[in-house]
C-alpha cells in the first residue's frame, strides 16, 4: 500500500522515487543546454544547490502530465522504465510532442484564456464555440506559427458560426472598443490595462473602435467586421510602446495593431507567450502571475526570458520547439525534493513544484485507471448539450459544457481570461468525495480495466498491475511487505484487499500530484 495513504491531503513525495535525492547526497544535475546555464548560475549566485534530477519513474509521469494532461499507461511505463537508450527521455518528449493528446491539452489551456464559453456571462453560444474551438484545436494541430495564430484571431471578419476566430471579438461581457482592448493586452501582451491611466487605455482602444456586429437571419448567429463607418475617436493612435500612427481612412485599424504587435522588435509579444507556456508547465511563471507583465513585476530571469524569446522568433513562432527545450532541459528535470532550505530555492526553480492536478486532468486519470467514463453536459437548453460517454474532459470545447466533479476541483470557469480563475488548491470537500463518495467506489469496484487486474491469480502481479496502472512506476520492496501484511491482517478476500489498495493509491499524494 502507498506510503502516503495517510495523507492524502499531503504535499511530500515518495522518498523511494528520487532516492539519489536524499539530503546529503549532493546534486546530479547536470546541465544540458542554454536554459540550464542561465539557471544553473543564478542558483550559485544566491548560494542554492538545485535539486538532484528525477528518477526515470517520476520523469516518465511528470513528462506525461505536463506535456499531454494524460497518464502513462501501465505499458507505456514498463517500456520506457525497461529501456537502455541513454537518450529515452529526449526521445520520449519527441513522441509525447507528436500525439494527438498534445494539441488537446493545449487546447484546453488556450479555451481558458480566449474564454471559450457558450453561455453567461460570456454568450456566445453552443454553435458559435464549437467553431471557435475547432479553429483553435486545429491551428494547434498544424503547429501555425504563433504569429499567424495572433494575427487571425486579431483581423478575421465573418460569421461567428462559420469563422471561429471571429469570436475572440465577442467572448467578452462588454463590446465597448476599451474592453476589446483590455482582452487583446491580456491574452497577446501579458499586460493588465486596468493598472494604466485612462488616457493609456483611451490610446489602444482606437484600434479597436472600428469593430462592427450586425445579426443575420440565422438565430444567434453575427457578422463581426471592420465598420468603416463608425467614427475613430483620433486619427492620431499610439502603440502601447509609445509609438505613434497616423490610421489612414478606409483602413481596419486592427490590422495596423496586429502588424506592431506580431513585430520581432515588440517588447511584449514573445516575451508574454514564452512566460505563459513555461507557467503551464511549472505552475508559475518566469514572470509571475504570468498575466501580470509590467515595469515593477521583474522577472527571476531576464535574460533566460530574452533567450527564449529569441529562439521562439528564429524558430519562425514554433511553440512546440519552446516546450521541447523546457521539457528537455535539467532544470525542468529535476526531483521536487529540494536540497536547499532558503526560501530563494522554491522560487528560482531549484526544484520541481508540487502542485494539484488540473481538475480535468484528474477526472481523466480516474477514467483511465478503472475504464469508465465521466458524463459531460451543458443545461441550458439551446440546445441542451449531452457529451458521448467517454469524452475526455481535456478535450471539452465549451466551458459551459461540465460535470459536478469539475466543478467541485476547481476547473476555470472563463469569465475573464486570467489564470488565477483555475483553483487548484485543495479542499475538505474534494478529500472527502475521493474518499468516501459512491461515485468513486463505483468506478474503483466495477470499473472494467480494474477488473482486469483484480481477476489475476498471483497476488503480486495485481499488487504490482495497480502500481504500473495508477503511479506509472513498480512497487518497492517495502510496499509490497505493507500490503501483503494488509491483506493478510485484514481478513478481507483477495479482491476486496486490491480494492483497498487501489482506493488508498488513488488518494495518495502521489497520484493527486504533479511531481
Amino acid at each position: 500500500m502507498s506510503h502516503f495513504a495517510s495523507d492524502p491531503a499531503g504535499s511530500g513525495v515518495h522518498p523511494g522515487l528520487d532516492a539519489v535525492s536524499a539530503p546529503g547526497r549532493g546534486s546530479n544535475a547536470v546541465g544540458r543546454g542554454k536554459i540550464d546555464e542561465l539557471v544553473f548560475a543564478y542558483l550559485v549566485k544566491l548560494g542554492v544547490e538545485p535539486a538532484c534530477l528525477s528518477s526515470d519513474e517520476v520523469f516518465l509521469r511528470r513528462a506525461y502530465l505536463d506535456a499531454i494532461g494524460t497518464l502513462p499507461t501501465a505499458q507505456d511505463a514498463v517500456t520506457f522504465l525497461a529501456s537502455t537508450d541513454p537518450k529515452r527521455r529526449t526521445v520520449l518528449i519527441d513522441q509525447l510532442l507528436q500525439r494527438d493528446e498534445f494539441p488537446v491539452y493545449c487546447a484546453m489551456k488556450w479555451s481558458d484564456l480566449l474564454r471559450i464559453k457558450a453561455e453567461f456571462p460570456i454568450n456566445i453560444w453552443p454553435t458559435a464555440a464549437q467553431e471557435y474551438y475547432r479553429w483553435l484545436r486545429d491551428s494547434l494541430e498544424k503547429n501555425k506559427p504563433y504569429d499567424q495564430f495572433a494575427r487571425e484571431l486579431l483581423t478575421s471578419s465573418g460569421s461567428n458560426f462559420r469563422v471561429g476566430p471571429v469570436n475572440f471579438y465577442r467572448a467578452l461581457q462588454n463590446r465597448e472598443p476599451q474592453s476589446l482592448a483590455q482582452a487583446v493586452a491580456l491574452a497577446f501582451m501579458g499586460v493588465r490595462t486596468e493598472k494604466w491611466t485612462p488616457a493609456r487605455r483611451a490610446e489602444m482602444a482606437v484600434f479597436f473602435s472600428q469593430v462592427g456586429y450586425k445579426p443575420t437571419g440565422e438565430w444567434k448567429e453575427e457578422i463581426v467586421f471592420y465598420d468603416r463607418n463608425k467614427p475613430l475617436a483620433t486619427a492620431d493612435a499610439v502603440f502601447p510602446d509609445g509609438k505613434k500612427i497616423r490610421l489612414q481612412a478606409g483602413h481596419d485599424p486592427r490590422v495596423e495593431f496586429a502588424d506592431w504587435l506580431i513585430s520581432p522588435r515588440n517588447p511584449y509579444f514573445a516575451r508574454n507567450i514564452i512566460n505563459r507556456v513555461w507557467a503551464w508547465i511549472y505552475g508559475r511563471g518566469i514572470i509571475d502571475e504570468p498575466d501580470d507583465i509590467r515595469p515593477d513585476n521583474p522577472p527571476l530571469y531576464p535574460d533566460l526570458l530574452g533567450f527564449l524569446e529569441a529562439e521562439l522568433i528564429t524558430s519562425g513562432y514554433d511553440l512546440k520547439h519552446i516546450y521541447r527545450l523546457i521539457l528537455n532541459s535539467s532544470t525542468y528535470q529535476l526531483s521536487s525534493i529540494p536540497l536547499s532550505t532558503k526560501p530563494e530555492a522554491a522560487r528560482n526553480f531549484a526544484s520541481y513544484p508540487v502542485r494539484r492536478l488540473d481538475a480535468e486532468v484528474l477526472i481523466d486519470a480516474l477514467s483511465q485507471i478503472t475504464g469508465t467514463g465521466e458524463q459531460y453536459s451543458s443545461a441550458v437548453p439551446e440546445p441542451y448539450t449531452i457529451m458521448p460517454n467517454g469524452e475526455r474532459a481535456i478535450a471539452l470545447p465549451d466551458g459551459s459544457i461540465s460535470s459536478p466533479f469539475l466543478e467541485l476541483f476547481g476547473r476555470s470557469p472563463r469569465n475573464t481570461g486570467m489564470e488565477s480563475e483555475r483553483n487548484n488548491r485543495p479542499t475538505a470537500a474534494q478529500r472527502l468525495h475521493l474518499l468516501n463518495s459512491s461515485q468513486i467506489e463505483r468506478r474503483i469496484e466495477q470499473g472494467p480495466a480494474l477488473q482486469e487486474i483484480f481477476r489475476k491469480s498471483d497476488p503480486r502481479a495485481v499488487l504490482t498491475s495497480l502500481y504500473l496502472t495508477i503511479l506509472s512506476r513498480y512497487p518497492t520492496e517495502d510496499e509490497v511487505k505493507v500490503a501483503t501484511a494488509y491483506a493478510q491482517s485484514s481478513g478481507l478476500d483477495r479482491r476486496k484487499a486490491a480494492i483497498d489498495v487501489a482506493w488508498a493509491l488513488i488518494n495518495s499524494t502521489e497520484f493527486l500530484y504533479r511531481h
